[in-house]
């Protein structure tokens, strides 16, 4: 398999499990066994959706076009990502969904770091709150572009994409968590052992940013795999929900990624599977599924996505994103 079937992989992946998790996005668990079953398939929103009313099937979210941001800027700038420049990209990225009407805005962290950009305050300083999963909803190109196999220069690169909005213990060392099981992916590393990376890299990572409160992610993600592999399939959903938690936190919606990833790399369920359990689990379903897809696709490869899924997810988006992984590649 090459390394651009993988890279193509992670990205689709990211964009097919955002795209599973969009009518779901937000709403409690109960809710979605209400309203859709179980997720086996692309579903419209619907017109209660709360943040994507009336999307059609196959719609991404905000997790997709800020990932797709990223990697235009690392293209751009060769590898290197300014942050007043990605403060700006966001700017302008919501000014566009205001203008469609869309709810899928901002997130919390990066909401009040770009307010504080604005105020005059410097990049370091403005990341300093943001301890959410928004930086690692858009590290996909990052894993694709740095090779993690050097681990201080493959980290730097991380810090680079998360600082502006992420410049906290626990925003950097989950997005490095899962870039680096991507990059890792790329390189051709088994799921099992680029999972075991990513935890090691989310360690080193959290010497970075600013520290703040919170459950270590490395140490999650360690707890969270080994529940998973204890666990019986028809609890873990549940588990994953109750226990763990399903929230815009990094230290829930991260590790519960990581939780699916490990089913899938023990053969209890296959890559689709994971990813449909994610957009049913209640909560911030869109980006749990779009991290998870992005982390697989990287270690399985493009074959592990039903092709005609993927194919209805280009079209409602008008998606192609060879050119932009190509590019990414190079930079590696």
């Amino acid at each position: 398999m090459t390394a651009l079937n993988r890279a193509m992989g992670a990205f689709y992946g990211l964009a097919l499990g955002d795209a599973l998790g969009m009518p779901t996005q937000s709403l409690s668990r109960a809710e979605i066994k209400a309203r859709f079953g179980e997720i086996t398939d692309l579903e419209d929103a619907g017109p209660h959706q709360p943040i994507a009313a009336n999307m059609p099937k196959g719609s991404i979210t905000d997790d997709t076009e800020q990932a797709i941001l990223v990697g235009q800027l690392l293209v751009e700038g060769g590898g290197k990502i300014e942050p007043a420049v990605l403060a700006q990209r966001l700017i302008d990225w919501e000014a566009v969904m205001r203008a469609k009407g869309s709810q899928d805005l901002l997130g919390p962290s990066t909401k009040r770091a770009i307010e504080m950009i604005l105020a005059g305050h410097s990049p370091e300083e403005a990341g300093r709150y943001g301890t959410t999963n928004g930086a690692a909803m858009r590290i996909t190109p990052v894993g694709i572009a740095a090779n993690v196999a050097d681990a201080g220069r493959f980290i730097q690169a991380v810090v680079q994409a998360c600082q502006v909005t992420h410049n906290t213990t626990l925003g950097i060392s989950s997005a490095a968590a899962v870039a680096a099981v991507i990059s890792a992916g790329i390189n051709g590393m088994d799921l099992g052992e680029a999972l075991n990376l990513g935890q090691q890299i989310a360690q080193q990572a959290e010497r970075h940013g600013h520290w703040v409160a919170g459950g270590r992610i490395a140490s999650r993600i360690s707890w969270a795999r080994s529940i998973s592999v204890d666990s019986d399939k028809a609890m873990l959903a549940d588990l994953l929900y109750d226990v763990i938690g399903t929230s815009v936190a990094s230290q829930e919606s991260v590790v519960v990624s990581f939780a699916l990833a490990q089913q899938v790399a023990i053969g209890e369920m296959n890559a689709f599977e994971a990813l449909c359990m994610a957009a049913s689990l209640g909560g911030d379903t869109d980006t749990i599924a779009a991290i998870l897809g992005a982390m697989l696709g990287a270690c399985l490869g493009l074959e592990s996505w039903p092709v005609e899924m993927i194919d209805k997810v280009k079209v409602v988006n008008a998606l192609e994103l060879e050119p932009l992984v190509k590019g990414l590649l190079a930079l590696r």
